[in-house]
């Protein structure tokens, strides 16, 4: 392990130990006080950081001067005395509305912005580009928690540009949340991890509401089919975990640690789009789902592992060759 992770593991852990009293407390300000920003703005507030706070609305400040923040009238005098801007509004347009001012701009030299808005990982490193050319730090962040985890030890938050503003940033970044993690040095990719882990909780909910419609249409009650998810969730673990592994290590050919061959699954996925067409349920999702399964099945073979379809999401395809 390195420097930087033994030192980012070891905030960590003292965030863990001791709570956001112990952290060293810089001037902030926060963009945007929404429900996440607000949330984000009382934390940071209750760990002692002087806090400058902006809105469009005004009103939607006043709880948080209530509680010692310093209500700014403009965009520029929250930026005024502030080190760290945390910038959490609508969408990039809307945060390229506030920065992207000449008056604006002056003042972000010397200052890091952690950018938590949610966007492409395009949007983040043209938004680095423009910082940098103004003399300012960026971190694209991605926030895997809501807001009620904003401050506890178990939030996750995702950032990704320089380490050394990371690091220089780490101790109020940890008071946020104690999952906090530093991704890659290019910004964008906490983003694009964000949506790749969105992506996978969004296949297993439209999974469920077909599964729910299945089991409602058979006379079953969703209570039945919410115990058996959990009692089926380690199995489902096991699968998803395995996948990742494999397509990591490109062993794509069924061997003898191979939990259900690529046949074995399309056997049984049949009985879905059968169940589908026989009580009249939208087929839309498995269809699809059933082409990639008979793509993969006439260029691999019954007998491979189901991680044999991970090439046909890539964009330039991976290698079949097994990886030890």
């Amino acid at each position: 392990m390195n420097l930087y992770l033994r030192f980012a593991r070891a905030q960590t852990e003292t965030f863990k130990a001791t709570g956001p009293e112990t952290i060293m407390k810089r001037p902030v300000c926060v963009l945007g006080t929404g429900r996440m920003g607000s949330s984000i703005a009382r934390t940071l507030l209750k760990a002692g950081h002087p806090t400058w706070v902006w809105n469009r609305t005004a009103a939607k400040c006043e709880p948080l001067i209530a509680m010692g923040a310093k209500g700014a009238a403009t965009v520029e005098d929250a930026l005024g005395a502030a080190e760290i801007i945390f910038v959490n509004v609508l969408d990039h347009a809307a945060s390229n509305a506030l920065l992207k001012r000449d008056r604006v701009a002056s003042l972000l030299a010397g200052k890091t912005v952690v950018q938590l808005t949610s966007g492409s990982p395009r949007l983040a490193r043209e938004e680095a580009d423009w910082l940098g050319a103004q003399g300012a730090d960026y971190l694209d962040g991605a926030i895997m928690a809501t807001p009620d985890f904003i401050g506890r030890a178990e939030a996750a938050l995702l950032y990704s540009g320089s380490s050394r503003a990371y690091e220089a940033c780490l101790p109020a970044l940890l008071v946020l949340g104690g999952q906090t993690s530093h991704v890659g040095e290019v910004p964008g990719q906490a983003s694009a991890l964000d949506t790749a882990l969105l992506t996978q909780m969004w296949g297993g909910l439209f999974g469920a509401l077909q599964g729910m419609a299945l089991v409602q249409v058979e006379g079953l009650e969703l209570d039945m089919f919410r115990r058996q998810l959990l009692a089926f969730k380690p199995v489902v673990d096991a699968a998803l975990l395995d996948l990742v592994d494999r397509t990591a290590r490109c062993r794509f050919a069924g061997d003898d640690a191979t939990l259900a061959s690529l046949g074995a699954h399309h056997s049984a996925f049949q009985h879905l789009l059968e169940a589908c067409e026989e009580q009249g349920l939208d087929a839309a999702l498995p269809r699809a789902m059933d082409r990639f399964f008979r793509q993969a099945l006439a260029q691999d073979g019954a007998d491979a592992d189901f991680a044999a379809l991970a090439p046909l999401f890539q964009r330039n395809g991976m290698t079949h060759d097994a990886v030890a």
